[in-house]
């Protein structure tokens, strides 16, 4: 199963704001005018494409598109993971119930997710009505057509729906990852057959660990004239920094229209163990690129309602403060020691379990 790490996003904020890494007096001027020049490029990135400056709120709770799909969704998004670890189930439904009644409607999950028993509870919490509420996403570690059609079917039985909104090829983290999803028999046939057949509405695909192996997918579907609705990776402030997925992979998912799904805005939960921001400086952070949502693990009430109210009171950020908070997270963002996802196997649950993949 998914190995252990995944914490809550706390509010602690233990920033010192005497400490040299606050006041850039250490940072050369040459790298504060490169945080000055990523933070300008952030910025305009935000006015580009359809995921855009163009928030819509329903309820106080800001909406955009989701790529080129013509959907709205919520710009935070409920994680699946946080969602099977509650000691009692009737929590879990309750986070679910109160984020779609706050005005959230973009709902994560994955078919191995606490052995099923997110997506379980979660079909529970969208009975009585709540089905309409959600926009609903799951994903499958398949790689060959009998093994991904297998965890879409179970998918859907489990989360108690004929129909899927956004069905995701999960941990595209190897770079055979590609080669395989789109091989005669492999599972992109049982995707667009299950699309075909009305059990799912949108394709798309979350990686953590190498922005190489995004660009890859997004070539590799490219030889074979498909576009993906959707990519999810990491986006945060410490991803600016190292090995960047939104230097090298969210400029050409702006190019081509596809709905951008930030995940991991306070690495799950390491950057706030970092000490250099808090957990609404991560929040806004991602909400403030052409993300179409930023998804976060809610594993409490009070954690749900921390990213509601990031949601509800997010200004866009101008060039100046972008800069302030990568100049704030430089040195720790260095060699990756906060971004395990990308460093380590810790959050690799098809590393653990080859299986999955068929």
């Amino acid at each position: 199963m998914k190995l252990s790490g995944r914490e809550n996003h706390t509010q602690t904020d233990k920033r010192d704001d005497s400490s040299p890494s606050y006041l850039g007096d250490i940072i050369p001027a040459t790298t504060r005018r490169q945080f000055l020049e990523l933070a300008a490029a952030s910025v305009a990135f935000a006015g580009l494409g359809p995921t855009s400056r163009a928030d819509e709120t329903k309820g106080e709770m800001p909406y955009r598109m989701l790529g080129k799909t013509g959907e709205k969704v919520s710009i935070v998004g409920l994680g699946g993971y946080h969602l099977g670890k509650q000691a009692d189930p009737q929590e879990s439904i309750r986070i679910i119930r109160t984020g779609l009644d706050q005005g959230i409607n973009f709902l994560d999950n994955c078919w191995d997710y606490n052995n099923g028993e997110s997506e379980i509870r979660m079909g529970k919490a969208l009975n009585d009505g709540y089905r309409k509420k959600a926009f609903l996403m799951t994903k499958i570690d398949g790689r060959n057509k009998a093994t991904a059609t297998k965890q879409i079917n179970e998918s859907l039985q489990r989360l108690q729906t004929d129909r899927i909104d956004l069905l995701q090829f999960h941990e595209v983290i190897r770079d055979s990852d590609p080669d395989h999803i789109f091989a005669p028999g492999g599972a992109l046939e049982a995707v667009l057959e299950a699309k075909r057949a009305g059990k799912i509405r949108y394709i798309g695909f979350t990686g953590h660990k190498s922005p190489d192996i995004h660009l890859k997918m997004l070539s590799t579907a490219s030889q074979h004239g498909f576009v993906f609705d959707t990519v999810q990776m990491p986006l945060n402030v410490m991803d600016a920094h190292f090995d960047s997925f939104e230097k090298k992979v969210l400029p050409k998912l702006v190019q081509q229209g596809s709905g951008v799904l930030g995940m991991k805005p306070m690495g799950d939960p390491f950057i706030l163990k970092s000490n250099t921001v808090t957990a609404v400086d991560c929040l806004h952070y991602a909400m403030n690129l052409p993300t179409s949502v930023v998804i976060t693990g809610c594993d409490s009430l009070a954690i749900l309602q921390q990213a509601i109210d990031a949601a509800r009171s997010l200004r866009p950020l101008n060039s100046a403060q972008v800069a302030a908070l990568l100049e704030k997270t430089v040195k720790a963002a260095q060699s990756g020691e906060y971004e395990l996802y990308k460093t380590s196997h810790h959050f690799d649950g098809t590393y653990a379990n080859p299986q999955w993949l068929g």
